[in-house]
């Protein structure tokens, strides 16, 4: 029974972590373009920004992400039968990549709070899409419980990545037409 209760609360914070991880690129993004309006819609925006990603970041994204691999942790600890599975390794393999994933945002994050803007809002809305792929492979992998399956699962994956890019691409024309 304990695993269970111990599984629900992984899934609850798995949940609040990509929760957290879609929503500060967005406001990434909303903080990068706001850089490009007039004063003083610029500077109460981006102080605005500011706040709204600290309060995500370190009261949601943080939290989450540490008790996600808390829980998960706890659950290997009661079942040690998943080290022994190479969909599990894989999938450690791609929550490591999240990981790596959160530490860049952590980067963007603290240049951010720095008035340092270096990323174009196009490629974070590229960047913003990176989770999805980590989401979409994570639970393809957990659901089939095969490598075999992981393969049908990876070419979709690539389809899915390559119609995101073209949607990205579509939306970047449509508002540079506006």
């Amino acid at each position: 029974m304990t695993f269970l209760y111990v599984l629900a609360l992984h899934i609850i914070f798995v949940v609040t972590w990509f929760a957290g991880l879609f929503y500060i690129v967005r406001l990434f993004i909303y903080h990068t373009e706001a850089g490009e309006m007039e004063e003083p819609s610029k500077s109460i925006l981006q102080t605005q920004y500011k706040i709204m990603q600290k309060r995500l970041w370190y009261g949601i994204a943080w939290p989450s992400m540490i008790l996600t691999i808390g829980f998960g942790g706890w659950m290997v600890v009661l079942n040690h039968s998943y080290l022994q599975e190479a969909y599990f390794i894989l999938k450690l393999c791609f929550v490591g990549g999240l990981v790596l994933y959160h530490l860049q945002c952590h980067i963007i994050f603290r240049q951010l709070q720095n008035n340092v803007v270096k990323h174009s809002s196009f490629k974070l809305r590229i960047w913003n899409e990176v989770a999805t792929v980590f989401l979409v492979a994570i639970v393809f992998l957990i659901v089939l419980k095969s490598n075999t399956g992981f393969v049908y699962g990876i070419l979709g994956l690539v389809i899915f990545s390559g119609t995101m890019l073209m949607a990205i691409q579509l939306y970047k024309r449509s508002r540079e037409k506006k």
